[in-house]
């Protein structure tokens, strides 16, 4: 029999959703025995037995009514608008806690619409540390029709606070990984038992942590979901924060290497000025930073240090910025360094007095000392001793992404160019070690969106207003690849520019006629 190899493919995945079909309908059965003919109650699902798990809450909100508890510690950096919380639509809400280790305490928060159900599952991620329930983004997704959920990813003390490490290696793993998965699980069984039936198709959606805990999922457990949103993701954690402590040793040794906030404008000017055109459009953003190759030597002063140049110790920390952070010994690359564009969110990284959230990575997870000197730490055996110790649990770096196409998986991953935390050259390394490492199946079942100017998530002078969701949704339903997703900018909440957003290596090309500011006017195509 002669059968092409496209053909066979679709067979195979065709086999692997019908085993996916079953084995739902498995877990079903193990939950609940018979499917229920119509769902239940929100307030009896108080009652509801799952493995490791105790309900916690289960009660209706009336629309309108809802007000979410004050963030614990200082939010995530990443911008964006506050949700209204005001015409909230009415939903069940369902707190539980998981207990799958000793040591666990994974709180999970799962939102179900009391009418408009879209009969789908879309789970929301994390930002830094995580130690809270993502509020803000569980507000869109219910907004959407969606049931959704979110974990604290099993500890409390808000984003930028690590020390829940200490001592506690199962509250690590919770962290990593099991939490999330525990709470999808979870989650799906409590739609199952509220609706009187499965979600028809589930979702992930995260950025930063969200977006490494989005990765994580299609390679930890690929059967999860059917579509997953990677955002600016953190998923080389380890040698990520190695870099941002790199970053600021390089900064902080000695008062002459800081740059002063203010300058960041006048650098941010220069390197617009120099590659701002080069695709053919000066609009304000860099269509592609690889072809940009500025040195800030351009802008040293002559002499002395005034407000409008860079000083000769300041050329060098913008310069280590922007280059990889290598190893001393080895020369090999630890991690890219930040694309030419992201100036003006510099300062939390260069002129922090601590290195944000890769601090506690080291104090509390590495070295477990909260004293640990970072300004001692050495790039080359301290970072081998830390990639020893993690030994890839925090990391989420596995190519073979096979496993989650093969069932029929999409993944989008998205990255601001300008993205100050977190080096847009990591997630195209990622990208093209899936594409190295799975071939055709990548190609066809994943997208890559690298967003011209905007920051970390959010933010920036870049289209940093998005939704890809609807994309995601229409690629995994209908069979339809996003050919691109239309993004927008506000300036004091107006809209003031729309842009359309290409799958890598397309960039968004000026047809040559209409506003600059209007997508209508771009067509995606090759560099």
């Amino acid at each position: 029999m002669n059968i092409s190899m496209g053909r066979l493919r679709r067979v195979e995945l065709g086999g692997c959703r019908a085993a996916f079909a079953f084995s739902a309908a498995i877990f079903a059965s193990l939950f609940f025995g018979a499917a229920p003919a119509r769902g239940a109650s929100c307030e009896s699902l108080a009652s509801l037995s799952l493995p490791d798990t105790t309900i916690t809450k289960a009660e209706v909100v009336a629309a309108g009514s809802f007000t979410p508890p004050p963030p614990v510690g200082p939010p995530p950096p990443i911008g964006g608008e506050p949700p209204n919380w005001s015409d909230f639509p009415a939903f069940c809400r369902v707190a539980a806690t998981i207990k799958p280790a000793a040591d666990s305490d994974i709180q999970i928060e799962v939102w179900l619409p009391v009418s408009g159900w879209n009969g789908k599952y879309e789970a929301v991620g994390n930002g830094g540390w995580a130690g809270s329930i993502s509020y803000p983004d569980m507000n869109r997704a219910l907004r959407e029709g969606y049931a959704t959920s979110s974990t604290d990813t099993g500890h409390e003390g808000g984003a930028a606070s690590g020390r829940f490490a200490l001592g506690h290696p199962a509250k690590v793993v919770d962290y990593a990984y099991r939490s999330e998965h525990e709470m999808t699980v979870k989650a799906k069984a409590i739609i199952q038992a509220f609706y009187g039936a499965a979600p028809r198709y589930s979702y992930w959606s995260g950025c930063s942590t969200g977006g490494k805990q989005a990765l994580t999922e299609a390679q930890r457990y690929p059967r999860d979901y059917n579509g997953i949103i990677a955002g600016a993701p953190a998923n080389y954690m380890i040698h990520l924060h190695v870099a941002q402590v790199a970053i600021w040793q390089i900064s902080h040794k000695t008062p002459e290497a800081m740059i002063p906030a203010s300058k960041y404008p006048m650098l941010h000017a220069a390197v617009l000025k120099e590659c701002d055109a080069l695709d053919g459009l000066k609009d304000g953003l860099i269509e592609n930073p690889l072809a940009c190759h500025f040195d800030p030597k351009v802008v040293e002063c002559k002499d002395g240090d005034e407000a409008t140049c860079l000083t000769v110790a300041q050329v060098r920390t913008a310069r280590a910025v922007y280059a990889p952070i290598v190893n001393p010994r080895t020369k090999q690359v630890i991690f890219p360094g930040m694309a030419p564009g992201s100036e003006l969110g510099w300062t939390l990284l260069v002129n922090g007095k601590d290195p944000l959230i890769a601090g506690d990575t080291f104090r509390y997870i590495v070295f477990k000392d909260p004293n640990f000197d970072l300004g001692k730490m050495n790039m080359d055996r301290d970072v081998a001793y830390a990639d020893k110790v993690d030994a890839g649990l925090n990391n989420a770096i596995d190519a073979n992404l096979d496993p989650f196409f093969s069932h029929g998986g999409k993944l989008i991953i998205y990255h601001g160019w300008a993205d100050q935390l977190i080096s847009p050259g990591s997630t195209l390394n990622y990208y093209a070690d899936v594409l190295k490492t799975v071939g055709a199946p990548a190609r066809q079942d994943m997208r890559l969106f690298m967003v011209p100017g905007m920051q970390h998530c959010r933010g920036g002078d870049g289209p940093d207003v998005f939704d890809m969701m609807p994309a995601m949704s229409q690629w995994v339903e209908g069979g339809k690849p996003p050919a691109e997703v239309i993004a927008s900018h506000k300036t004091k909440g107006t809209v003031d520019r729309t842009r359309p957003l290409c799958p890598y290596p397309q960039i968004a090309k000026y047809k040559g006629s209409g506003s600059i500011d209007e997508a209508a006017n771009f067509v995606c195509a090759m560099k």
